[in-house]
């Protein structure tokens, strides 16, 4: 009985030599975020379709990205109990978001390399799957305080 072939091991790509280049990638993330987040100060997504329309609610019910936006220009504005009106999942979520940035930055920093379990990131993104989707079902009940 004869096996077909494997395919050869996937080799991991390494990390770019100076610090310079192992930092392109957080210094370009982190400006990218800093400019949008300066973009939703000045543009206020309070105004109708000054983004754009979202299409979950116009297809009427909300996504559990909606609101995010409004809470990105509510932190501008350091209102912390409106951001948590227009979307709670996120403002619970940014604390989260903002630390492994800074993990990530202060690894390429140093040139250091985490050995990350897939078990605890396939654990990890099914319990935020499942978070997200109780939030939505929550959010789109009539009359609730979490829609935004």
């Amino acid at each position: 009985m004869t096996h077909p072939p494997l395919a050869p091991p996937v080799a991991l790509a390494s990390p770019p030599r100076t610090r310079w280049q192992r930092m392109a990638a957080p210094v370009g993330t982190i400006g990218a975020l800093g400019a949008a987040t300066v973009a939703l100060h000045f543009r206020d997504p309070h105004e109708t379709a000054s983004w754009g329309l979202c299409p979950s609610a116009m297809m009427g019910f909300w996504c559990p990205g909606c609101g995010g936006l409004r809470a990105v220009n509510d932190l501008t504005n350091f209102q912390l109990v409106d951001a948590a009106s227009s979307n709670l999942a996120f403002i619970v979520a940014l604390p989260f978001i903002l630390a492994g940035l800074a993990v990530w930055t202060v690894d390429r920093w140093r040139g250091h390399r985490r050995a990350i379990s897939m078990t605890l990131v396939s654990r990890t993104a099914v319990a935020v799957v499942a978070l997200l989707a109780v939030f939505t079902v929550l959010r789109n009940v009539s009359g609730s305080w979490l829609a935004p």
